[in-house]
């Protein structure tokens, strides 16, 4: 039974230590090509997670029968448990809040549909201006056109009515 510990912890530290080496390049690489074997709904199985848990149950497997006359029976079901605890504290205190912060900055220009923002070049009856526009953090600056056909002034507040061909098309915004 000391092989099967001492297999399980060798291959957890080899896969930590080839993932943190390589992991950009194989994950780059393979990128895809194990999607099928994902579960929606099932987080917690991980490779993390996985992986943690039977370095867990083959490191304590071998602390185990190396210094305590436990019986194997006994050896085997403290590693579960002990495998199954830490797994369990990996997710909760690794895993799960790398998923919650993996959040982009990125925004699509259809975002602006709805959005208050301020003319900072006049928009002509028929032609072209710019609006400021708050998204998030930033602020940003697009090109805009009239939605009504109408002259819009430099400091004007406006709404985004419409996108169309990377132009915005606003309308005066009366609070």
């Amino acid at each position: 039974m000391i092989e099967i510990f001492w297999g399980c912890f060798v291959f957890g530290v080899l896969f930590t230590l080839v993932t943190v080496v390589f992991g950009d390049i194989i994950g780059s690489f393979m990128d895809g090509v194990f999607d099928f074997l994902s579960v929606d709904g099932l987080d917690f199985l991980e490779p993390v997670t996985i992986v943690g848990g039977l370095t867990i149950f083959g490191g304590s497997g071998i602390l185990l029968t190396q210094y305590t006359s436990l019986h194997m029976t006994v050896i085997i079901i403290l590693s579960i448990c002990a495998a199954i605890l830490m797994s369990i504290l990996v997710y909760f205190l690794y895993v799960k809040p790398m998923k919650n912060a993996e959040n982009s900055i990125s925004h699509s220009i259809q975002d602006y549909v709805g959005k208050i923002g301020e003319v900072t070049v006049t928009i002509p009856q028929k032609g072209y201006g710019e609006v400021l526009i708050k998204i998030g953090a930033s602020q940003i600056n697009e090109i805009a056109s009239s939605y009504d056909g109408e002259v819009i002034n430099e400091g004007t507040k406006v709404v985004v009515i419409e996108v169309k061909d990377s132009t915005l098309y606003v309308s005066s915004f009366d609070s």
